[in-house]
Order: structure tokens, then sequence, then C-alpha cells
């Protein structure tokens, strides 16, 4: 067999000094490689399989859209699946976000978005709104606007020269607040510090305010309290800034409703998603923009000033389609709130292993902190690289998760996240459990840390 790895391959893979085992099959919940081995996909990949693996009705969805035509300019025409996407999503959509632009990755979408409200407030004789506020720790995407708004200083280090200047404000992070995300008069935890960020900086200048209504990786599916948004929403209205709601992971259904910003009874302006929009059947994301944003570039120059390729691609429509169908037929987003519950349940026990030190999120979306010590909630040193070993051993036990690090304090802090598929059986959910305990086991002896 070959060796899937830098030098011996002709890929020019992403980690250059990693052996890929080479995935032949999928089947539901789990991936079988070359070699026969069988790993639970706890993870989607990286949040994308909701359907799990080798779903024949969206491979049948696209194949049959690859019959009919493959691709058409989306500057020049339109066609059913487009339509129809637009059509299913509209239906599921907070507030009166009604208006699809669509494009292939997470990254593409929140560059799309950013650059939206700038045109906005350009298209309302308003230009000198150009400024935006983000979260920290938080997570956008690889391109460089997005990037720009992501706070994660060791991938923007080599670009620092080509970045723009964002303005970043802490993110409501109990496990790592001092108020433990109770406080009345936190200015973090209330969202007080976005009011102070736009008036410092000046109303006029600021365009958007963007956010994830639960964390991502970035802070391991932490959750706001539930006033939280209505405070930025209260914010963002009188001070005339857009409210930009990143999606991309967190969004449809993953949290066990539709869109992660439901629970708290707001609407943003815009609105962002990817990933399991597709299922992973095919690349595809998009925007979701309120009447009167679309309206003031309509009755403006008449365009947005974002062309690509391969935006509203049919094929990749196709299979947004056929998930969003599959979704609503077998009622998956409320199977995930279901499952949700009993992922949260089992995996609580985690918390009694020894460098546990917080295991949270919503629905079928678990963030695991670890820690050098559970009472200072100290975190590990980088240099050992902990959240990455687990990962590897996980793999080694047959179980996929993601890793993240630089939550604590911008360079220390390790944790995984868990994202199964929404057709994970409770029967899987006890083999995420144990096979996660005798991957800490293994790190933790490996790294011959006291326990």
């Amino acid at each position: 067999m070959n060796s899937h790895r830098y030098p011996n391959s002709h890929v020019f893979y992403r980690k250059l000094g990693y052996e890929y085992p080479k995935i032949v099959r999928g089947e539901g919940c789990w991936l079988i490689d070359e070699r026969g081995k069988r790993y639970l996909d706890a993870v989607g990949g990286a949040y994308v399989a909701n359907l799990g693996h080798s779903n024949p009705h969206i491979a049948d969805s696209i194949a049959e859209q690859c019959r009919q035509f493959g691709y058409l300019s989306g500057t020049m025409f339109t066609h059913g699946p487009v339509e129809n996407l637009a059509d299913e999503l509209a239906e599921t959509l907070p507030g009166d976000l009604s208006k699809l632009y669509f494009l292939c990755s997470g990254s593409e979408a929140v560059e799309a978005a950013l650059k939206l409200a700038r045109q906005y407030w350009v298209e309302q004789g308003r230009p000198s709104k150009h400024k935006i506020i983000a979260l920290s720790p938080g997570y956008h995407g690889s391109t460089l606007l997005a990037l720009s708004a992501s706070a994660r200083e060791a991938h923007k280090a080599p670009f620092k020269p080509w970045l723009v200047d964002v303005h970043r404000i802490p993110a409501s992070y109990p496990y790592r607040c001092e108020c433990g995300g109770r406080g009345p008069a936190c200015p973090v935890c209330s969202a007080a510090v976005l009011e102070e960020a736009i008036e410092q900086l000046g109303a006029d200048t600021v365009a958007a305010f963007i956010a994830e209504p639960v964390g991502g990786s970035s802070t391991g599916a932490s959750t706001p309290r539930p006033d939280y948004f209505k405070r930025v929403r209260e914010i963002c209205d009188r001070h005339d800034v857009l409210f930009i709601a990143d999606e991309v992971l967190v969004g449809v259904g993953r949290t066990g409703t539709w869109w992660a910003i439901e629970p708290y009874d707001v609407a943003p302006d815009i609105m962002t998603f990817g990933k399991g929009i597709s299922g992973g059947y095919a690349a595809l994301s998009g925007i979701a923009a309120g009447q009167r944003i679309v309206d003031t570039i309509a009755e403006g120059s008449g365009s947005f000033v974002h062309a690509q390729t391969f935006s509203h691609h049919p094929v990749s429509c196709a299979a947004g389609v056929a998930t969003m169908r599959y979704l609503k037929k077998h009622k998956l987003v409320e199977r995930c709130a279901q499952m949700g519950r009993v992922l949260h349940d089992r995996i609580r026990l985690l918390g009694d292993l020894p460098h546990v030190g917080d295991v949270r999120g919503r629905g079928l979306l678990a963030g695991i902190e670890f820690v050098e010590d559970k009472s200072s909630r100290s975190p590990f040193p980088r240099s050992l690289k902990f959240a990455e070993r687990f990962a590897d051993a996980a793999l080694d036990a047959g179980l996929t998760v993601w890793p993240n690090v630089g939550h604590a304090d911008g360079v220390n802090g390790d944790l995984v996240m868990v994202a199964p598929p929404f057709i994970i059986t409770e029967q899987e959910i006890a083999e995420i459990v144990g096979r996660f305990t005798m991957a800490l086991a293994k790190t933790t002896a490996s790294l011959s840390v006291r326990a």
C-alpha cells in the first residue's frame, strides 16, 4: 500500500508530517479505511456530515442533476435547484431573512456577508461605516477578510501585512469568566463591552458586528446566557450597526433548532451558513439577508459586487435541496435535539475524568475542555500539544474528534469537539464515550501527566 504522506504522494496535504489513513467506504456514522479499520465519525468530518455517509437519496439527487446539466453561470442564468433551495431555506429562516446567495465554503460566506454589510452602507450614502467588531476567542474563516475577523493569532501571523484591522471584544465564555456567565453586571457576559466598543470607535464608523450564536471550535461550544443576544440586537439597533450571525458551523439543525440564534428570540440582519447545508455531499455555503438589505442594493447600483465562478452552482444546490428535504421529511432537526439530550447526559460523565475541566454545548454539538489543574482551571503548556495528542490517540482508538487550541489566553488552552451525524444512535453515543475515555487514558499516560 502507498504511504499517504508528504513527500511520498503527489498530494499537497495540509499536514505535511502526517500519515493519512485512506478511506474507501462510509456507512452511516462510520468510515472504513483501506486496511479495514473502522472509525466512528464523531465530528462529521468537520461538522459537515449531518446525514451520515453514503446516503443514497442525496447521491441520486446529485447524479440526476449532473445528467441534466452540471454548470451554469450565476451571472447569466437561474435554474431549478437554486430556486428550490432558496424556497426550502426561506421556510426555516428567522426574522425577515428571505434572500439567499449561494457560495461554496464558510470562509466565502463570511467574506460575502462582510462585503454585503459594507456595500449596504455605501449604497445608503454612509461610506464612513466600514469598521468590523468581532469576538475573541472566535473564528470565521481563512480567506483574508474572514481571517481578519478571526482571533487565531497563530493562523494570522504569517499574513499580518495583508489583513485589515478588526476591533475585538471578549467573547462571552462562562467557563473562563470570573462571573461564570451569571454576573448581571459583567460587561462581557451582558454584552456591555459591545456598546463600549461602538462608542469608542464611533457609531458612524462601525458597519457590522459578527458573532457565532453558539461558540464554534474557538470556544468549544460555549453558550452565552439567554439574554446576551437580545442585548446585542438592542445595541446594534440603537447604534445603526448590522448584526451578522455566523451559523456556518452551528446552523442547519446542529444545535437542535434549525438555527442556533432561534432560542434567543432575535434575528440578525445577515446570516451565514455552510457545512451541513449539503450534508457534505457537495461544496455549498451561503448568506441570508433581509429584504431591506437587498432592496438597498437593488435600488442603488443594482448588483452585489461579489461575483464568483461557482456561486449558485446547480449540482451543489441540488445537494442542498435534497439535504433540506431529507432533514424535513425525517424530522432530523427534532431528532438532533432529542439525541443531543442523550449525548450530553452521557458525556457529562467525562467531567469526572482526570484533566477534563468542562463539558458543554447544545444539541449534537459538544466541547470538552482539558486543563492541567481542575481547581485553578489552568491550561496545559502549549508545548505539550495536549489536544493534538488526544486527537491522534482518539483516531488510533477509531474515533474522530476536532481539536482546537489557544482559547484560554490566546496561546494556551486545549479542547476537542464532538458533533456526530444526526442519525447517531444511543449505542454509538456510548461508543463515543468509551473510545474517548480510552484515548484520554492513553494521552495522559504518554505524557506522564499526573492525574
